[in-house]
């Protein structure tokens, strides 16, 4: 029943249709109707006026003949307006009747049918006259009256099919309404059952069925919504997963250390304290990442961009990062073309070659190689770090720039797992892409894209 019902959306819909149709087919058989009449008129007109064209060319002849109207032979004349069925008069050139014949209607006053009125009958009528001309001058007229009976079952045969066609056009469009009033409605209602679960608590409901034209893009759209709040619910449940994990190790180190100092079980000494140090040192870090992240996520108001350098921006970071990289026992070279201007902020480009480098140092092992590289293709420019580290698995390195995602191969080194989404949340803010690519056994490389700025150096 629920397909079959519209509802009232449905309904206002239909009854819209209905009327459309119900007009529109009331519209052309009235103008069909008005067509057939003014039609058959016209060649009624036609035709009684070639009749009276004949009947006055034989009068003319039976004048010609008889030379004058006295003893002219009109029954030739006469029995066109019998065969016509009308009443024909003939006058002479001063309008006399002359001979009458045809079919009579009632009493008819003969110079009354002159006049183009009078039947006993009260049926409409109609005259029509034609002049009887010989050599060129008229000798008398001819009136021949119509009655209105003619063509009147050719019209009656004509309005009725007129009526059977309107009718059998409405049951049509009235069937087409429907069909269209359900194929409209029926993916609007889906959508709006599928809100009304997801709002519920049912996170599978989804828009289902193929709607036509903009009702599909809106139930796509709807149903990318509703993966996207999906997606962001479960990252939700994650980041706090993953925080209260990264959390959780330095806390309980802290706190068996501060447990036993209390209760004497072990002596203040230095290592230990220094140990202790580490912990917190280490939450430190955490928290400080997790609002580095907060505050980059919200960039999109805070940059401010200008006309930069982006081989220069890499040169200072791989610069600052040198003692770090050095200290991992990486051989590191640099092939940063220049200029390559952007429009950016410099301190937060800085902050993700910085973050690029870091992690680099971080993950690859002594006597790696690492290569920076700047340039620019296609009016984008480029910023590709390449080492020859262990790589990343193929079915991890879709997930690389998340939130505190670390590899099971990362579980003993020390991280918080920010620094690459750090790094895409800076790029995507300046309209930028990056992307991660790890072939196996051929260490790591990831490429950020920029637009390229078009100023020169003598422009800023």
């Amino acid at each position: 029943m629920n397909r079959l019902s519209l509802g009232p959306l449905g309904r206002r819909l239909l009854l819209a249709f209905v009327l459309v149709a119900i007009s529109s087919v009331l519209v052309l058989s009235g103008a069909a109707l008005i067509g057939v009449d003014r039609g058959m008129q016209a060649s009624q007109q036609a035709e009684r006026a070639q009749i009276a064209s004949a009947a006055a060319a034989a009068a003319a002849d039976a004048y010609r003949t008889a030379g004058g109207w006295p003893a002219a032979d009109l029954g030739r004349t006469l029995a066109i307006g019998d065969a016509a069925s009308a009443t024909l008069t003939v006058l002479d050139a001063n309008g006399t009747t002359l001979s009458t014949g045809g079919m009579r209607m009632g009493n008819t006053d003969e110079q009354g049918m002159g006049m183009g009125s009078g039947s006993g009958s009260g049926m409409s009528q109609t005259v029509v006259t034609a002049s009887v001309d010989v050599d060129g001058s008229r000798v008398g007229t001819i009136r021949m009256k119509f009655f209105a009976m003619t063509g009147t079952s050719v019209r009656d045969v004509a309005w009725l099919w007129i009526a059977v066609a309107a009718i059998v056009a409405l049951i049509v469009a009235i069937g087409a309404s429907w069909l269209v009033t359900q194929l409209l409605v029926r993916p609007i209602r889906s959508m709006t059952d599928a809100a009304r679960s997801f709002t519920n608590g049912d996170r599978q409901a989804r828009a289902t069925g193929r709607a036509p034209g903009e009702l599909g893009e809106l139930a796509d759209a709807f149903n990318g919504m509703a993966d996207a709040v999906v997606g962001s619910d479960r990252d939700r449940r994650n980041l706090t997963a993953d925080v209260a994990h990264e959390l959780r190790t330095p806390l309980a180190a802290l706190q068996a250390g501060l447990e036993e100092l209390r209760d004497g079980l072990e002596e203040p000494t230095p290592e230990g304290l220094a140990a202790l140090h580490d912990q917190s040192l280490r939450l430190g870090r955490i928290v400080a990442d997790l609002a580095e992240l907060s505050a980059v996520e919200r960039t999109g108001l805070s940059v401010h961009p200008s006309t930069v350098d982006l081989a220069q921006v890499a040169r200072d970071a791989l610069s600052q990062r040198e003692p770090q990289l050095r200290a991992a026992g990486l051989d590191v070279t640099a092939a940063l073309a220049g200029p390559v201007f952007v429009r950016a902020d410099a301190d937060r480009l800085h902050q993700a070659v910085g973050n690029l480098l870091a992690n680099t140092a971080r993950y690859c092992r002594p006597g790696d190689t690492v290569a920076l590289t700047v340039c620019s293709e296609t009016g984008k420019a480029i910023l590709r770090v390449a080492d020859s580290g262990p790589g990343v698995p193929p079915g991890e390195l879709p997930h690389i720039f998340d939130r505190l995602w670390r590899g099971r191969a990362a579980a003993h080194v020390a991280g918080s797992g920010i620094g690459l989404a750090v790094v895409r949340e800076i790029v995507i803010s300046h309209g930028g892409t990056v992307e991660a690519e790890s072939p196996p056994g051929s260490g790591t490389t990831i490429t950020m894209r920029l637009p390229q700025s078009p100023v020169t150096a003598g422009d800023r």
